[in-house]
């Protein structure tokens, strides 16, 4: 059976220990007893690690062989917000994907009281990530930065740049990935409900970004989201 993996809160030597919340789901939920073994992610290395002592608050490991894991593909969304109930499960759903980073944004169609409210939901996103990336057996969760107005999010940095937009007609996602083929990083940018203004195409544009489709269909910016990290993940995959 597959061992379950969780990410130390606290790493010291061969010792790792998780805390808190993180610790009580283990401790009550799960109900698991000291000798029980994981995979613990320890300062960005999985290792197998027995539990030695718990406690409602805190469970510590003694940290034994590492176990080698493949390198994560380094795929950025830049995420319009929207509606945190979807956008909280596009988080999850990405996150369990292999997404590396998340930057939220502030689009000129941003719903006034989600982006006022939206810096008060990052430490809420990255908890939720951090319980997918275990989940998952990811090494580590994404990065999710504190949320940038557009201006600010089209300097991200990346070998591979592209904005999906719905006015785009022949430039579909899978084929611009199929001719670029020397790069490292892609960053993809998603516009909030309502899409993109043409002013925002028009920065994108002057910044370099390469505009690119979907398809046809009209999807909704969760679903938009999962189906443009599946496409780059399956062709950096390939």
């Amino acid at each position: 059976m597959t061992r379950r993996r969780w990410i130390a809160d606290e790493v010291s030597g061969t010792r790792a220990t998780l805390v808190g919340a993180h610790a009580e789901h283990l401790s009550r939920v799960l109900r698991a007893r000291v000798g029980q073994e994981f995979d613990i992610v320890a300062e960005n290395e999985v290792r197998r690690g027995r539990i030695t002592t718990i406690a409602p608050q805190r469970v510590e490991f003694e940290l034994g062989d590492v176990i080698s894991t493949p390198a994560p593909l380094q795929v950025t969304l830049a995420l319009s917000i929207f509606k945190f109930d979807r956008m909280e499960w596009a988080i999850e759903k990405c996150t369990e994907l292999g997404v590396a980073r998340i930057v939220p944004m502030i689009a000129r169609r941003t719903e006034a009281h989600l982006a006022a409210a939206a810096a008060k939901r990052v430490e809420r996103w990255r908890r939720i990530a951090l319980q997918a990336a275990e989940q998952s057996r990811r090494v580590s969760p994404p990065q999710i930065s504190e949320p940038l107005k557009l201006k600010e999010a089209v300097a991200i940095s990346g070998s591979l740049r592209i904005v999906l937009s719905e006015v785009e007609t022949q430039a579909m996602l899978k084929d611009i990935l199929r001719t670029h083929t020397n790069y490292g990083d892609v960053v993809i940018a998603l516009g909030p409900e309502g899409g993109w203004t043409d002013e925002e195409l028009k920065l994108f544009q002057e910044a370099g970004w390469i505009s690119a489709s979907l398809g046809n269909s009209i999807l909704r910016a969760e679903t938009a989201a999962i189906a443009s990290l599946a496409v780059v993940l399956a062709e950096l995959r390939a």
